[in-house]
């Protein structure tokens, strides 16, 4: 099991149940790096990755 595993595991277990829009995920994205500007890089990546996930030119 990876380190983010749990991480994962406990976002799931605590906020399964919820729905939520990908402007609140982007907006808790931001405020995360605001307050931890270190993982920036990381956050970018996913968000993009998010963004172009079903795109089928990559």
């Amino acid at each position: 099991m990876y380190f983010t595993d749990r991480g994962i595991e406990e976002l799931t277990s605590r906020r399964g149940d919820e729905e939520v829009t990908l402007a609140w995920v982007a907006d808790q994205l931001q405020e995360f790096c605001d307050l931890n500007p270190e993982f920036e890089v990381p956050v970018e990546r996913f968000a993009t990755w998010l963004a172009r996930h079903d795109d089928e030119d990559e």
